[in-house]
């Protein structure tokens, strides 16, 4: 599998480079880890955002778990999948391509756009034409036609008896989102709307408006709002900086570069052989975005060894969790009763008591398939919620069920009449499906334990105290300087 693995070479492991100045804190699995590699993810991972901040010592048997999980993950060859490589090469390449841009060349687009939009206005100036606007279908026949005829030119007699233009725009233009700003549309220039429309809009002196006048989509009165030359470079720069960087400039660059480069390579290469290449040399120069790069290498292989072997298979073993349940359930114990069971809200009073009689004997979990069923097939008479319910979470559910006296009942509307079915819990859940989710979460995490000491004895591990010693935490240093001032 040659790219990843020359990948692998390029931007993961080394650290041989650096043996002289950066000591070797760990080795896992025979493999070094520098100072360097284990100082940037520790103030990364350990900064003063994070909450429940790690010691040195403490960090260090973290990334060991870590460390192992990705060499578990290597040696699942989970590193060959293309859906992997896929992923990877996506985020590399983020970081990699907009260094390809050589300076000033973002610029030169700009002032490349900037004289194709001079070049478009072929000598003339901007305008900002207003109109009045009256649709006609290209289906339309001829008595349509001569209905939006009719029309135009009532607005047009309009004007001529001293109507205002913005206000009879506001009130009978058929382009909704000009006649909000009472006709006004956006600067233009030759070549940029409709022919018919730009003909007369450029006849226009500033103030004036047309007579009626039909183009392929509809009859129009204009009114030319203004005429202005073009501004300077300087001031629309900034305008056309951002409109070029939201159409990804810079990826384009990157792209004609990288293809300029394949073709004039020799023996010729491949867009992604250059990438490769340019990763190793900027990575080389960069410490910070090479462990960057194989932090997201890395993140993800581990995501993928976790997620098959301890994961998923942890949350599909329901006999393993109930287990785990019973073994811990006192840790699952409510200092209040929850309740759990359905709260259902109907538009007719007797259909309480009909819902109760017809679930006495359903199991729970077919409760919300039966009542749809029964009740809801032609229009919806019972709304239904089923979960397990603390207090707080249901105003309804506190009432009737917690008997919580200070709470008040709050029916939906429309749906006047409210019932409940279930069973009140006192001292805590009585199955791990009350509170799946966290019993599952918790499962998992015992689980991924299990395998991170399985691999511990899998593969050797050795730290170096002598130099985790010298670990500079980021914090720390700024902490004892703060100190200092």
């Amino acid at each position: 599998m040659k790219k990843l693995c020359y990948f692998l070479m390029l931007t993961g492991y080394f650290s041989s480079l650096f043996a002289q100045e950066d000591p070797i804190v760990m080795h896992v699995n025979g493999i070094p880890v520098p100072k360097s590699e284990f100082e940037y993810n520790y103030n990364k991972n350990n900064d003063d955002g994070v909450l429940d901040k790690k010691n040195v010592e403490e960090y260090a048997q973290l990334f060991v778990n870590y460390k192992l999980k990705v060499q578990a993950a290597l040696d699942a060859h989970l590193d060959t999948l293309s859906s992997f490589q896929k992923e990877f090469r996506t985020y590399r390449d983020q970081q990699i391509r907009p260094m390809l841009v050589p300076d000033g060349a973002v610029e030169q687009e700009c002032q490349t756009y900037y004289t194709r939009i001079k070049e478009s206005l072929q000598g003339k100036q901007l305008i900002q034409p207003s109109h009045i606007f009256i649709r006609v279908k290209q289906t339309a026949d001829k008595n349509e036609q001569e209905a939006a005829k009719v029309r135009i030119d009532s607005v047009f007699k309009a004007l001529q008896d001293g109507a205002d233009f913005e206000t009879l725009a506001k009130n009978v233009s058929q382009d909704p989102q000009s006649a909000v700003k009472g006709g006004a549309l956006p600067w233009v220039g030759p070549n940029q709307t409709l022919k018919e429309f730009e003909d007369v809009a450029y006849s226009l002196e500033v103030g004036q408006y047309s007579q009626p006048f039909l183009s392929t989509v509809g009859y129009h009165i204009v009114k030319l709002l203004g005429k202005k030359d073009l501004e300077s470079y300087e001031e629309l720069r900034p305008n056309i900086k951002r409109y070029l960087e939201s159409q990804g400039i810079a990826d384009h660059i990157a792209a004609r570069m990288l293809e300029s480069m394949s073709q004039q390579s020799t023996p010729q290469k491949t867009v992604e052989e250059i990438l490769d290449e340019k990763t190793e040399q900027f990575c080389a120069q960069d410490m910070e975005l090479k462990y960057l790069i194989q932090e997201y290498h890395d993140g993800l292989l581990l995501f993928e060894e976790c997620q098959r072997e301890v994961w998923e298979p942890a949350s599909k073993d329901t006999l393993g969790i109930a287990n785990y349940f019973k073994k811990n359930k006192r840790q699952y114990a409510w200092k209040e009763p929850h309740f759990r069971g359905m709260i259902y809200y109907c538009k007719n009073a007797k259909d309480v008591k009909a819902v109760q009689k017809l679930l006495k004997k359903i199991p729970e979990d077919k409760w919300t398939t039966t009542v749809r069923e029964a009740f809801n097939k032609d229009s919806v008479t019972v709304r239904m919620e089923r979960r397990l319910f603390k207090k707080g979470d249901n105003p309804n559910v506190d009432v009737l069920a917690l008997k919580d006296k200070s709470s008040q009942m709050v029916p939906i509307e429309g749906y006047p009449y409210v019932g409940i079915i279930g069973k009140k819990l006192k001292k805590g859940p009585t199955d791990w499906t009350d509170i799946g989710n966290q019993v599952v979460s918790d499962y998992q995490r015992e689980r991924e334990d299990e395998f991170v000491a399985e691999l511990r004895k899998r593969y050797p591990v050795e730290i170096h105290e002598d130099v985790l010693k010298t670990v500079k935490s980021i914090s720390t240093d700024n902490n004892t300087s703060e100190k200092k001032e």
